[in-house]
């Protein structure tokens, strides 16, 4: 998740399409809209075939389009379909021993910090990234108004980047990049229509090329 272009990215997280080949699909379509920094693919309900199935489908047509690919929660999964990245909504515990187990050779970052301590504990353990909200957490239009403030708290004190997550309606997006967090997440609000995910991908990088600060630290 390296960061080139000098302002707020876009993050997106996989909708829970059956089928991976249309998954894979919908996903392709949507990265064609502009540019994504990341990835992220949950686990959702699928067992660990399921879901290593899912990520095999997925993986190459995200990285194809240079984004990150971020596999959720299953390391064991993680370590046999080549992704970027792990993803982990965990506790400092966790956070610690999975960026000792898999830093540097893939991105390790999560955490889904609910108050100030919390994210600070889980910043210690040096992740590449915190993210406020869980990445199935969308489930307003809007972003939770406790995620904005800790993000902006964040973004504002700590030199680790951060993830917001937002909710099903990209109307939010100015709001979010005002925090100066480096990348906003968006799931159902780029996929509930895929038809159309590549007009909203494209639509989100219009606005963080016009609204969101310059991030220059």
């Amino acid at each position: 998740m390296t960061d080139a272009i000098n302002r707020c990215r876009l993050v997106l997280v996989t909708p829970d399409i059956a089928d991976a080949a249309e998954l894979a699909a919908v996903t392709g379509d949507a990265l064609r809209g502009g540019d994504v920094a990341s990835v992220i693919i949950p686990q959702n309900d699928l067992d660990e075939k399921s879901f290593q199935k899912r990520c095999e489908a997925l993986i190459p047509v995200i990285q194809a389009a240079g984004a990150a690919a971020l596999v959720s929660g299953d390391s064991r999964v993680a370590g046999r379909v080549q992704p970027d990245g792990l993803h982990i909504e965990v506790g400092p515990t966790a956070m610690k021993e999975a960026v000792e187990r898999h830093a540097p050779g893939l991105i390790v970052g999560g955490g889904n910090a609910r108050e100030r301590h919390a994210a600070l504990s889980i910043g210690e353990a040096q992740p590449d990234y915190v993210i406020f909200g869980s990445i199935g957490g969308d489930i307003k239009p809007e972003p939770h108004s406790k995620n904005i403030a800790l993000a902006e708290w964040w973004a504002d004190m700590i030199e680790i980047p951060c993830l917001l997550m937002g909710g099903t309606s990209i109307a939010f997006a100015e709001e979010m990049v005002q925090t100066r967090a480096e990348f906003i997440v968006f799931g159902k609000a780029v996929f509930a229509d895929p038809a159309n995910a590549a007009r909203i991908v494209a639509e989100i990088n219009a606005t963080l090329d016009e609204k969101a600060p310059r991030l220059g630290r």
